[in-house]
C-alpha cells in the first residue's frame, strides 16, 4: 500500500458529486420561487428566503467536499477556489436580496446558478474510479 498517497479514492468524488447537485437543485429552486413571488403568489417569497440560507449550508458543505476530493480523494484543488467564490457570490446574492437591490440581486443569481452547473458537469463527467 506504498502507493495509497498516489491512488484516488473514489468516495470524496461521490460526496462532492451529491454536494454539488443538491446545491444546484437548491439553486435553481431559488429561480422558480422568486419567479412564483413575481407572479403573484407572495407567500413564495418566504420560501425563497428560507432556501437562500439551505443553499448557503449547502454551499458550505460544497467546499468541504472540495477539500475531500482533492485531499484525500487525489483530484485538483481548483474546485475549492470555485466553491469557495460561488459560497461568496451567494453570500452577497443574500445581502443584495435583504437589501432589494435587485438590479445586481438578479444577475448574480444568473452568474451563480451558471458557475454552479458548470462545477456540477465538471463533477459528473469527470471519472469516479480508483486508480491503482
Amino acid at each position: 500500500m506504498g502507493m495509497a498517497t498516489t491512488m484516488t479514492r473514489v468516495w470524496p468524488k461521490w460526496l462532492f458529486r451529491a454536494a454539488i447537485t443538491c446545491e444546484a437543485v437548491f439553486a435553481f429552486a431559488q429561480a422558480v420561487l422568486a419567479g412564483g413571488f413575481l407572479a403573484g403568489h407572495y407567500d413564495f417569497l418566504a420560501m425563497h428566503k428560507e432556501n437562500a440560507a439551505i443553499t448557503g449550508i449547502t454551499g458550505i458543505v460544497v467546499i468541504l467536499t472540495a477539500v475531500l476530493q482533492w485531499k484525500p480523494g487525489g483530484g485538483p484543488g481548483w474546485p475549492i477556489a470555485v466553491s469557495a467564490v460561488l459560497f461568496a457570490a451567494e453570500a452577497g446574492q443574500i445581502m443584495t436580496g435583504y437589501g432589494r437591490i435587485l438590479a445586481v440581486h438578479v444577475p448574480l443569481g444568473v452568474l451563480i446558478i451558471v458557475g454552479i452547473v458548470k462545477l456540477l458537469t465538471w463533477a459528473w463527467r469527470a471519472p469516479a474510479r480508483e486508480v491503482a
